[in-house]
């Protein structure tokens, strides 16, 4: 696939067809007058491209794609695989997701099908090849979303067991290597045959669980590789195969997912207004919605870990986002500084989600660019300013690579598996996002710490050299990291023996890739070199106070007023290694919660506990400040600045400076800079003053290209 663009891509879902009034012509005008570059069309109206079975309605979308070519608007084609057609739900109802075994979930949302059943394959192919053909040549189209956020449901269709114990087979052979694999003689679960296996519904085993929710995924992947493979029969080489990710989709393993497509594209829908605002004291609250300007850079990490590559925007907030209850649509500025802040971790293209707000339907209050009245107003002014700053700044912030501090490890397996079985308790309720807690914990300490961060996975890990790892990625944290193999663990431990600073968190290293418990002394495989090991862990009731540890001097390392330890407690013994941070218990006390040991040319710190946020950002500042090199002085002055930086192309190196609230913040540049957007060029040491909900876009050096 060739460079995508010569500036960001900038536009919005586009739907001629809901549209109450036929104003394609005005649409346009509109659209390039805001400086749009581009369009979706066509994912959600299979019964619009196939109105009943075997009749096809192809020539409708012909003018939208002729009147955004006329326009210089580029066109991304999806296909409507996951909302059928009621013919088809009619002719086979069998294809209904059944949420549990004999209980379909019914019909009137969307993505209510096992799009692993042969005959919804059989028509989903018919309408993919039907549209693709007919529309691959059009000048306008540029790329193609197959399907549209998959993974919502996890399938519990007859034919889906089946396929399921199909899958056991191929992968251990026999009956008895599954009994000896998942440890089926508990309970008398072993099998004689594999008929003998039972169906999800009722399972208490988490091998089970963790088998099954692989199996969902690679279910998802298989579908969205197969549709991907038709598309390329047509598609030119100059076009590009995407589907767009919702992060919390059951059955996404985005790093798998990705392989079989050209490039990654998500969907960051996030709370506007105050819940953007710096400094946040707000909850880890987190779903297919995020909270906190640091749930937005961790979700536009997210979108690069997945290929460790430039991703697209394919949704993201126009107007208030959600229900008729929930309307929080943007303060002045926000649009733009959410836009850049997704561009400084590697988006090269924003398409708001959408652009005329619905008349009728689930979604009529998710608000579009155009409101209900369709004439331009306070959003569409906001986004079109926006339009011009990306069309000034043109290809020197397209496809960058954005800065790491830190790499986190993200473990869709060890998710999956906390998820059914957690180790962190709410309020005495098993809290099922527990691997995503501890996650969160340590993305929010290194954003409030003023670092960035870079999510990674272990298969991706597995795939590099440990030294040279080390030497790009000089700390890296894996917390929660409970589903792993023996060659995972060896690898982090070559890491830090390497020079990495590795920061290991609550359950690595406690089970293997079967979710059973090890018999090694955890954390297993790492223990000798962190200098520690437990026997015993707690839920915590209450977060516990915590102090400095008898090392942490010698260490540079210091706590901030307040700090604790949440939720959990590993009862750690320290060997050789050093305290940092011990609980403030007449219990716990005798455990350090955090420990340090040097380990060959690099470090392990062991954090015993889900560290609250004063606790996150005094470690991983530390860790930062232990492990990597001088910023240079791109840091965060004042509490309501974030500072990231990326490299583009050519090699420039290109630094974003935001204000995230209503009073103005002065930032001092520590080097000259051009601003991309008007050109101008300031000297080191010269201060710029960033308004209310403000951001500043500079390259280093004079002003054009060397």
């Amino acid at each position: 696939m060739q460079h995508l663009t010569d500036r960001i891509l900038f536009g919005a879902a586009y739907y001629y067809e809901y549209q109450p009034t036929r104003g394609l012509a005005e649409d346009m005008r509109l659209m390039a007058e805001a400086g749009f570059s581009v369009i979706r069309v066509g994912e959600s109206v299979w019964s619009t491209w196939e109105p009943e079975n075997g009749r096809f309605d192809l020539d409708w979308l012909q003018p939208v794609l002729d009147a955004a070519h006329e326009h210089g608007i580029r066109v991304i084609l999806g296909t409507p695989t996951y909302a059928v057609p009621l013919w088809l739900a009619r002719l086979y109802p069998e294809v209904n997701v059944q949420r549990r075994s004999g209980q379909p979930m019914g019909w009137g949302a969307r993505q209510e099908i096992d799009y692993s059943h042969p005959a919804f394959l059989f028509h989903a192919e018919r309408v993919i090849r039907r549209i693709v053909a007919r529309y691959a040549e059009h000048p306008a189209v540029i790329g193609y979303q197959v399907d549209n956020e998959p993974g919502n449901e996890i399938f519990a269709n007859p034919q889906v067991f089946q396929r399921f114990v199909d899958w056991l087979r191929t992968r251990y052979g026999s009956v008895e290597s599954l009994n000896a694999e998942w440890g089926l003689t508990y309970w008398s679960h072993r099998l004689s045959t594999w008929a003998d296996l039972w169906t999800p519904d009722g399972n208490a085993q988490p091998q089970y669980s963790l088998a099954w929710r692989t199996f969902q995924a690679e279910l998802t992947t298989t579908f969205i590789t197969w549709q991907a493979d038709i598309v390329r029969e047509y598609a030119r080489d100059d076009q590009f195969v995407t589907t767009c990710i919702s992060y919390e989709r059951k059955t996404v393993s985005d790093e798998l997912l990705t392989v079989g497509l050209d490039i990654t594209a998500g969907n960051p829908y996030y709370r506007m207004q105050d819940k953007l605002a710096l400094p946040s004291a707000e909850p880890y609250d987190q779903h297919w919605t995020t909270t906190g300007t640091w749930a937005l850079y961790a979700t536009a990490d997210r979108m690069y870990g997945s290929k460790q590559a430039p991703f697209l925007v394919t949704e993201t907030d126009a107007q208030a986002i959600g229900f008729p209850w929930s309307n929080e649509p943007g303060y002045d500025g926000q649009w733009r500084q959410v836009a850049w802040a997704l561009v400084s971790r590697g988006a090269t293209m924003i398409e708001y989600w959408h652009w005329h707000t619905l008349h009728a339907g689930t979604e009529t209050y998710w608000g579009g660019v155009l409101p209900h009245s369709l004439k331009p107003g306070r959003v569409y002014a906001q986004i079109a300013a926006l339009g011009a700053e990306f069309a000034a700044a043109g290809d020197r912030v397209t496809e960058l690579t954005p800065d790491s501090d830190v790499a986190i490890l993200f473990s869709n397996p060890s998710k999956w598996a906390l998820e059914g079985y957690p180790n962190l308790s709410d309020a005495g309720a098993p809290e099922r996002r527990s691997f995503q807690t501890v996650f969160d914990a340590f993305a929010r300490g290194a954003f409030d710490a003023g670092l960035q961060a870079n999510t990674v996975h272990p298969s991706q890990l597995a795939a590099v050299d440990p030294a040279e790892f080390a030497r790009t990625r000089p700390v890296l944290v894996a917390a929660a990291f409970t589903i792993a193999t023996d060659d995972d663990l060896r690898w982090l431990e070559a890491y830090a023996a390497a020079g990495g600073h590795l920061v290991v968190g609550i359950r690595t290293g406690y089970e293997d890739h079967e979710a059973r418990a090890r018999v090694e002394r955890k954390p297993a495989f790492l223990a000798e070199a962190a200098g520690v090991f437990y026997d015993e862990f707690s839920n915590l009731e209450k977060p516990l106070p915590v102090r400095e540890g008898a090392d942490a001097a010698a260490h540079g390392f210091s706590l901030a007023p307040g700090s604790t330890a949440a939720l959990w407690a590993d009862g750690v013994v320290a060997g050789d290694a050093d305290v940092l941070v011990s609980y403030e218990h007449p219990h716990f006390g005798r455990f350090p919660a955090v420990t340090t040991r040097r380990h060959g040319a690099g470090r392990v710190t062991y954090v015993g506990t889900v560290p609250d946020l004063p606790l996150a950002t005094a470690l991983m500042d530390w860790a930062a400040r232990v492990g990597a090199g001088e910023s240079g002085g791109w840091r965060p002055t004042a509490p309501s600045q974030t500072v990231t930086g990326a490299t583009n192309r050519a090699g420039e190196r290109i630094r974003f400076v935001h204000n995230w609230a209503w009073e103005e913040s002065v930032f001092e540049l520590p080097a000259a800079v051009t601003d991309v957007v008007d050109g101008t060029a300031f000297a080191a040491g010269d201060t710029v003053t960033l308004g209310a909900w403000d951001v500043r876009v500079f390259a280093e050096g004079t002003p054009g290209r060397e």
